[in-house]
């Protein structure tokens, strides 16, 4: 029991901290009141100056003919569980309904604390008619004005009892300083100092019906509807809520009492009975009304209207709802840490996959491009044989080359005479490519030495026998041997060796660029090949945009020199932008595969996030009843499911790195882009937003009076 020490103290502490709470809050709506009040009643205020008698006292609450009717299920007959309630309750009053189980009364308290509407008749609370308020009106009028303690005690299992007591005020738009003070105090009122932050599963019955009170005071309590308080009590916690019920009565607020037991109503100072939906007995105020009425300045009818219109526009500030929304959200996600982890893996694997894919889409082709630049980007080929195979055959001669020079943009031009020759070095012999070139093929094909030396001009006016050989064709006849200086027969002509080119590491055709031979164009076509018709001609453009213009410029030379078009000019530089185009098409698909997976992971986030609204339909309950708006509530679950997006996306963006990482040290292809990261990471918000949007507005949408009633 609280001894008569502790009961005064928790009185008078209550009465003096609400006082100097309502005190500070009034003075916030008295402008905007007084300029929305009508001109009667101004003239009303001027009517009763200081000393003359005051005008009657409206009731707080006022119900007239009020009846609640519930729909049959399958279409049966409605049935009526309030038959035309009629009562006036004035603030300060401590009421207690009485009555049996099924005869209304918990149906009358939710109609009274504004969790449910009437089928029919008025209720007006301070002078307002409940029926013409919104959603959001009515849920600032229970933060502002009501205060509930069910008998379940209905706790938020999730939060401990300082964050449960200081929920409405979450709600109210309270500062983290001011609520976290105020809770503390509440407990410590209460005798539960020692126990803030335990959750209720580690909380006696009698100690959670003292948060629940502690909560119903959080931001006033002005009005106390406590339904059957006691009933999942034993006697002796029973006896101690009730005392501090009256203590509250004492304190000034108005306290409604519902319950079965005739003994604890006997502790009001009014019974109103019910009975089958009626009132059937009221005895009327046994006792003076405590001289100071709990009532702020924002629920007088005067300032009623003003005070709502304030608060339902204004809650916490933006940052504020977004710090707490996120602190929720992560503590039902560490509550639930098996099921979080579950949801976060079909995020992870989503992110994740969208990285690796397109680094690996990435850096695949960039090494194809890169092979593909071994050939030159920018080069072009003219070909002997027109577009139709039944046309002339045609010819390429020294004079194309000559008449290709002029074309303006091309930079090089190298003569191509290939055919397959017998080389013999010592007693090893070696068929391979011969390839009769100019020095402008080291730019034109991007040919360079390893060792040795390139053939000069002079030696192509020289018809000299030198030749260069690839290095394949080199290990075939030499092994490891350098062959600069050595001689070896061509087609038995005596050559010397005088180079050995780069690794190319390509194949143009169907000739390897590393198994060949090189030799001056005209000693090649007249001493090796004996002809001086050229197989193509190849040709390098200044930039890659121009090649278009070059591929129209030669083709009009050649047909003026020709007088017919019996050759073909092979654009290279559309055919590199066509592969790359490919391949950036590849590195699309993959990513859009992989993000198959992550709107899979969407769509679990979704599934969880509905089951997670069906498990906590009461918590929603629990939430309006402290005064969450709809959108309090829509926030709430979809910042849950934004946060494990948000978590997932972190994780995935950290296994994607580590993966492509791992791929980078086994030689694959991987280009990580910074683009990609940050596009799978916001994908991932996205996804969190569009996927928990819909059980976010199922949960908003809810009935409190069914979601407080859900198991």
């Amino acid at each position: 029991m609280v001894n008569t020490a502790e009961r005064d103290r928790l009185g008078d502490g209550l009465g003096d901290r609400l006082e100097d709470r309502l005190g500070q809050r009034s003075d916030a709506v008295d402008s905007a009141a007084d300029r929305l009040r009508p001109p009667a009643a101004q003239a009303g205020d001027a009517a009763h100056p200081p000393g003359a008698a005051p005008p009657p006292v409206a009731p707080l609450i006022a119900l007239r003919d009020v009846r609640r009717a519930y729909s049959g299920s399958d279409g049966g007959p409605a049935t009526e569980v309030l038959r035309g309630i009629s009562l006036d309750i004035a603030a300060g009053e401590f009421v207690a309904i009485v009555g049996a189980s099924g005869s209304g009364k918990s149906t009358l308290m939710h109609i009274l604390g504004c969790l449910d509407r009437p089928s029919s008749g008025t209720y007006r609370f301070a002078g307002q008619d409940i029926a013409q308020l919104r959603a959001d009106e009515l849920a600032w009028l229970r933060r502002e004005a009501f205060g509930f303690v069910f008998q379940g005690y209905h706790l938020v299992r999730s939060l401990d009892a300082q964050r449960n007591v200081e929920m409405p005020a979450v709600y109210a738009g309270a500062g983290l300083a001011e609520r976290e003070r105020r809770a503390a105090a509440l407990l410590d009122q209460l005798g539960l100092a020692d126990r803030a932050t335990f959750r209720p599963g580690q909380l006696s019955g009698g100690q959670q019906q003292r948060v629940s009170i502690a909560r119903a005071l959080m931001n006033g309590g002005h009005v106390i509807l406590a339904d059957e308080p006691t009933g999942a009590l034993d006697s002796r916690s029973g006896a101690e809520v009730v005392a501090l019920l009256r203590e509250l009565a004492d304190a000034g607020h108005t306290v409604i009492l519902i319950t079965h037991d005739r003994a604890v109503a006997a502790q009001a100072r009014r019974i109103v009975e019910i009975r089958d939906g009626q009132i059937v007995s009221d005895s009327g105020v046994r006792a003076p009304v405590a001289p100071r009425a709990m009532l702020p300045a924002s629920l007088d009818p005067r300032r009623f209207r003003a005070a709502m219109t304030a608060g339902t526009a204004h809650g916490a500030r933006p940052w504020t709802d977004m710090r707490e929304a996120f602190a929720a959200a992560w503590t039902v996600m560490w509550t639930n840490r098996f099921r979080t982890a579950l949801t976060l893996l079909g995020i992870i694997i989503g992110v994740a996959s969208v990285i690796v894919m397109l680094a690996i889409g990435a850096g695949t082709q960039e090494k194809v491009i890169a092979k593909i630049s071994s050939f030159g980007t920018n080069r072009l080929y003219v070909i002997p044989g027109g577009d139709n195979s039944r046309g002339p055959g045609g010819v390429l001669t020294e004079a194309d080359v000559r008449t290709i020079r002029q074309v303006p943009h091309v930079v090089a031009v190298t003569p191509i005479l290939r055919n397959k020759v017998m080389l013999r070095a010592g007693n090893v012999d070696a068929y391979v490519n011969a390839m009769g070139v100019t020095t402008d093929v080291r730019r034109v094909m991007n040919w360079n030495v390893a060792r040795g030396l390139f053939f000069t001009e002079q030696d192509e006016r020289q018809l000299a026998t030198v030749v260069l050989l690839g290095k394949k064709t080199r290990e075939r006849l030499y092994g490891d041997a350098s062959p600069i200086g050595a001689y070896l027969l061509v087609n038995n002509v005596p050559f010397q060796v005088i180079g050995e080119l780069e690794e190319k590491g390509a194949t143009s055709g169907d000739a390897d660029d590393d198994d060949i031979v090189l030799m001056p164009y005209p000693t090649g076509a007249r001493r090796v090949i004996g002809t001086t018709n050229l197989n193509w001609i190849t040709l390098l453009v200044d930039d890659i945009d121009n090649a278009e213009e070059v591929t129209k410029g030669i083709t009009a030379a050649l047909e003026a020199t020709h007088r017919v078009r019996d050759f073909r000019v092979y654009n290279r530089a559309a055919s590199v932008r066509a592969q790359t185009e490919t391949q950036q098409t590849m590195t699309i698909m993959l990513g859009l595969v992989a993000a198959i997976s992550l709107v899979v992971g969407g769509i679990g986030v979704m599934n969880i996030m509905l089951v997670t609204v069906k498990e906590r339909t009461r918590e929603i309950g629990i939430r309006m009843a402290a005064g969450a708006r709809q959108r309090d509530i829509q926030r709430q679950f979809l910042t849950e499911a934004i946060t494990v997006t948000l978590v997932g996306g972190l994780a995935g963006v950290l296994i994607g790195v580590i993966i492509g990482v791992a791929l980078l040290h086994w030689e694959v292809p991987v280009i990580f882009s910074a683009r990609a990261m940050l596009g799978a990471f916001a994908c991932a918000l996205v996804t969190g937003l569009v996927f928990g949007f819909m059980p976010a507005r199922q949960a908003a949408r809810l009935d409190p009076v069914t979601a407080l009633a859900s198991d």
